[in-house]
């Protein structure tokens, strides 16, 4: 028995190796690549020949951040009789009051706006983004998420490169609003960080595919129509359409140095319901469209490109096999001190030097210090472990095609927790604490209430992981066998952090 557990460990190891060699392999090609060309603007257009622009906002139950969004676009550098705002809101609380406020007095200000109300969520965010495309007016979309705060000169640096008649998309990088809120936030803007400063960076920089964001985007009007439009059979329909018009051969801008800052989730719970919709939805994308991609008269390495793109939450099913499989391969079997350091060193040892160089490198893409992300790496990779359970029901759900809603991000329109705890002060400001009730308000905003979803079982999982690394990580240490005590710690560590605060829904 412990002879399979053995052959399948390594199986799992080699998995999660080809992933990370597919990882380290963009770092080289984003590290070898310089600025982009098209981080070069065009020359802008005189002002009479800018083209019409359509800002989408799609909205559901977004009451702490819905009007800094509307006004954030209000604010933009573009003028007036160029631009519409459509406010694509679906909620069923007193956000679309907000809304339809500010929609008026930006409509005595002498703007476009128009407030598109469902009182049925069909589709979802892409049903009210294809509502919203039959009413609109402008050759071009931008599409802004409720928690993002866009630049006033977003649409200077981009619509030009809509000059080339084949560009469907001009795509900007993320930035953070409260990256330094919390660990959590530290570590989901590394990953973020990696995502958009290295591996969009070099899929755009060497001709492979890439996606739309989500947000953050600007897209051609033509090229959403001719693609299909916007489709709800997968929970990514960013993606989705992303590949079906790439396959029709438009093309796509991708901009490093151009950011749009968003709003990263403060608490566990929030940040489990957006990477399960992610890891769920481009597994279903994959299934929608990979065997097209592979049959398309493309090049063998967009091919391969897009299969790791598409399956890139796979490894978190092989990291789940890998934790589980650990005490049986490695502590279970009689093995020399040496032995056991000859077996840790090349196989988690690399994974964990593999991550540090795609940090550290987005980092330094950034203008940022390396240093720093290496200081943050054993936490990335406890969260990491943390959220595998959570994840891997999602690429199983997403690989036997089960349908599950779309359950949106709660937010809560800060940048700290800091500055919860000073709103609730300023309410209270006649007192030197702030009351119960204030505090309470505090907790509730940063779990996203009212906001949160329905509760599931795999917190009950990551508190019994981590009770069982932490049994083992004692008997290791009985046994004398110390090179192995501080990763089931760690994983000890990212299953009780992620477990606790989901069983608390924060």
């Amino acid at each position: 028995m412990l002879s399979i557990a053995w052959m399948a460990y390594w199986t799992v190891l080699a998995i999660l190796g080809l992933y990370g060699g597919h990882r380290l392999f963009l770092t080289v090609q984003c590290r070898r690549c310089p600025s982009s060309v098209a981080d070069r603007p065009p020359s802008p257009s005189p002002s009479d020949e800018l083209p019409m622009v359509t800002v989408q906002l799609p909205l559901y139950n977004e009451r702490y951040v819905a009007e800094r969004l509307i006004d954030a676009v209000a604010a933009l550098d573009w003028p007036r009789t160029r631009l519409e705002i459509q406010i694509l809101d679906d909620s069923t609380d007193d956000t679309t009051a907000r809304c339809q406020a500010r929609a008026a007095g930006l409509r005595a200000a002498g703007y476009t706006v128009e407030l598109l109300h469902r009182s049925e969520r069909k589709g979802y965010k892409a049903g009210a983004l294809e509502a919203g495309l039959g009413r609109a007016r402008g050759e071009l979309v931008l599409i802004l998420d409720a928690d993002f705060v866009p630049p006033v000169e977003l649409l200077r640096h981009t619509i030009g490169y809509f000059s080339d008649p084949d560009v469907a998309l001009v795509q900007v990088r993320w930035d953070h609003l409260n990256r330094e809120a919390s660990t959590l936030t530290r570590v989901q803007a590394l990953i973020l960080d990696g995502h958009f400063a290295v591996e969009q960076k070099a899929r755009h920089a060497t001709g492979r595919y890439f996606n739309f964001n989500g947000t953050a985007g600007i897209w051609r009007r033509e090229a959403v129509e001719q693609a299909g439009g916007w489709h709800h059979d997968t929970l990514t329909e960013d993606l989705d359409l992303s590949y079906r018009a790439l396959l029709a051969g438009w093309r796509f801008v991708y901009l490093t140095h151009t950011a749009a800052p968003a709003e990263l989730p403060m608490g566990v719970t929030a940040f489990k319901s957006q990477q399960f919709r992610w890891a769920k939805g481009s597994i279903q994308v994959a299934r929608k469209l990979l065997p097209r991609v592979l049959r398309a008269p493309v090049s063998t390495r967009i091919k391969l490109e897009a299969f790791f793109h598409l399956t890139q939450n796979l490894p978190y099913l092989a990291t789940l096999a890998l934790v589980l499989l650990y005490v049986p391969a490695l502590i279970l079997r009689p093995s020399s001190a040496v032995e056991a350091l000859a077996l840790h060193v090349p196989s988690l040892g690399l994974a964990a030097i593999t991550l540090g160089v795609y940090c550290t490198t987005s980092q330094r893409v950034l203008g940022r210090g390396s240093w720093r992300a290496l200081t943050r790496l054993p936490a990335l990779i406890a969260i990491t472990v943390g959220i595998c359970v959570n994840q891997s029901r999602a690429v199983i759900e997403g690989a036997l095609g089960h349908r599950s809603p779309f359950v949106r991000t709660p937010k809560c329109g800060v940048i700290s927790r800091q500055a919860l705890r000073s709103e609730a002060n300023t309410e209270h400001s006649g007192r030197s604490k702030p009351t119960g009730t204030a505090r309470r308000g505090v907790r509730r905003k940063l779990a996203g209430l009212p906001y949160r979803g329905l509760r599931d079982l795999t917190p009950i999982a990551e508190i019994a992981l981590a009770m069982y690394f932490a049994a083992f990580a004692g008997l290791a240490a009985v046994d004398g066998r110390w090179s192995v005590i501080p990763v089931l710690l760690l994983f000890c560590a990212g299953f009780a952090y992620v477990g606790a605060l989901s069983a608390l829904r924060r």
